[in-house]
């Protein structure tokens, strides 16, 4: 159902940096070892941009119109890494809903939803986030 729901509807946007505190703890509890120089550990992707857009998980899983979290799965994730995110940035953070589909296959019917986040500084683009999740329907 291609052009329904979703699609297109535009995050609030906003601001997020990286504190190096949460850099740390988030790091280590990768079991990774601490990022030189002030740079961000790549696991921050996951939910820096979402935030930082002025969304939240269960706000995506509304506009979704997902049947709860356990009906919500990540299918993919793009992480486009222009320059190397750093500590204490302040990071723009705009992105909006790229599509919302309608797949079958079988008797199996699901919503893929494919939503993106830019991280912008003053002048540049810094990384561009796209994930895409399966949300499935009770049939």
């Amino acid at each position: 159902m291609t052009g329904r729901g979703p699609a297109g509807h535009r995050f609030p946007g906003g601001t997020r940096a990286v504190e190096h505190w949460e850099n740390a703890l988030l790091t280590e509890a990768t079991g990774a070892d601490p990022m030189p120089a002030g740079l961000v550990h790549p696991i921050h992707l996951f939910h820096v941009p979402i935030e930082g857009a002025g969304v939240s998980i269960g706000e995506l899983f509304e506009l979704a119109d997902a049947e709860g979290p356990d009906r919500v799965g990540l299918q993919s994730y793009d992480w486009e890494y222009i320059e190397p995110l750093r500590e204490d940035v302040d990071y723009r953070c705009d992105g909006e809903v790229v599509s919302f589909e309608r797949r079958t296959e079988g008797c199996s019917e699901w919503d893929e939803l494919v939503f993106t986040v830019e991280l912008q500084t003053e002048d540049r683009l810094a990384a561009r986030v796209t994930n895409t999740w399966q949300i499935w329907r009770s049939t």
